[in-house]
């Protein structure tokens, strides 16, 4: 019998990535709460699994050689099972990341990552581009490299340096342009602070079965919507699976 304690803590947390106006929130640190991969020394390897069809192949080799930049990581890109049902449902990898593309519908949002978390430690995570939107003629290039640059860099533990639409040149902002396909050297700096201590082990978990796989992706799924802000602009939503498991949905809604 799977022993319920050890994953007791297991939690998911959602970020959507939508492209809108927000109020001025820049920060001098922009890590996603304390989460980071377990890992016993520095730099450490990290798998990312390409189940993207081959128009973005060249913008995940693209984004993993950005974070490669990084002091701290070394990201390895795995081959994939890239089929349309694969990549529509993205299922997470344990202790990978994994990317997907596909046409996951008029649903308001860009790109979308997941992080599985154990306490403080990420399992596994995963980044998904919604052709929807980004395989139509208004969106360059650059603006498919600004977003899959962002969602795979919040599976390494990095938040948001700015939400408001301004301009700060990292892949990190909600530039309203989509215009910073690259991280900059704060997205670099604030690495080394999140990985700036050791575990004594690696982040190499199974989380329980179905609560593992569980559909999030569409919003009927979420659970209860717990907060929103003032303006309307951002909410957070909780499902609650019971044993202490729960998924965490963060949403920046467009306008």
């Amino acid at each position: 019998m799977r022993n319920k304690s050890s994953f007791r803590f297991v939690v998911i947390f959602t970020l959507i990535a939508i492209v809108a106006v927000f109020p001025l929130t820049a920060s001098a640190t922009h890590a996603w709460g304390n989460y980071h991969w377990a890992r016993t020394s520095n730099p450490f390897t990290l798998k990312v699994v390409d189940s993207m069809t081959t128009d973005w192949d060249d913008n995940l080799d693209t984004a993993i050689s950005d974070w490669n930049s990084s002091a701290v990581m070394n990201l390895v890109k795995e081959a994939g099972d890239s089929s349309a049902r694969v990549r529509k449902q993205c299922r997470p990898v344990s202790g990978k990341v994994r990317a997907c593309n596909a046409a996951y519908g008029n649903n308001g949002w860009l790109g979308l990552a997941q992080i599985w978390a154990s306490g403080n430690h990420i399992t596994q995570g995963t980044a998904k581009m919604n052709d929807s939107y980004l395989a139509s003629p208004s969106y360059t290039e650059t603006n498919r490299q600004h977003v899959i640059c962002q969602e795979i860099g919040h599976d390494w533990g990095l938040g948001h340096q700015d939400e408001s639409g301004a301009d700060l040149n990292t892949c990190m902002d909600y530039s309203s342009a989509l215009d910073n396909p690259h991280p900059n050297q704060h997205d670099y700096n604030m690495l080394e602070t999140i990985y700036a201590h050791l575990d004594s082990t690696t982040t190499i978990a199974a989380a329980p079965p179905g609560f593992a796989i569980a559909d999030v992706h569409a919003q009927e799924n979420w659970g209860t919507k717990v907060s929103e802000s003032a303006d309307g602009r951002t909410a957070l939503f909780v499902r609650d699976f019971g044993d202490g498991f729960k998924i965490f949905t963060f949403v920046f809604w467009a306008e």
